[in-house]
């Protein structure tokens, strides 16, 4: 399902000296924690992670294809876009790109396969009704 005027959220992270590795820029492994940033900020914003719990579900991230635009640096602020992308029968996509503040600059850009797992059933679960209605909230 494409949406004909996705919402994307937007969070800011600062990077700090712990997130360099010995050539001074960002560890490429800490582009997978910035990404989880955002998503997580996304989720608080108007999806409730806690609900699904409740019913049984979890959100599981299946499968992320990321790419480095740009290496980025001590203090520079990072701008984390994430949108839902579209929702399959048994899994969706979301768009994350980095930016730097104030420019259009990108830095990494990944799409994130997730699914909807059923706790008790050990699977996941189609996304359709009142579940892919809760989802394109995101």
């Amino acid at each position: 399902m494409k949406r004909s005027n996705p919402m994307e959220h937007f969070v800011e992270i600062k990077v700090r000296g712990y997130h360099l590795d010995v050539f001074g820029h960002v560890n490429n492994a800490r582009y997978l924690e910035f990404l989880e940033e955002g998503r997580w900020s996304a989720f608080e914003a108007g999806f409730d992670l806690q609900q699904l719990a409740v019913k049984g579900y979890s959100f599981v991230v299946v499968n992320i294809n990321i790419n480095y635009r740009r290496p980025a640096f001590l203090n520079e602020v990072l701008r984390v876009a994430t949108q839902l992308k579209r929702l399959n029968h048994r899994s969706g996509v979301i768009h994350q790109a980095i930016t730097l503040k104030g420019s259009n600059t990108p830095v990494a850009d990944a799409e994130v396969t997730f699914v909807i797992f059923d706790n008790d059933k050990k699977s996941a679960v189609p996304l359709k009704g009142e579940l892919k209605q809760y989802l394109e909230r995101l």
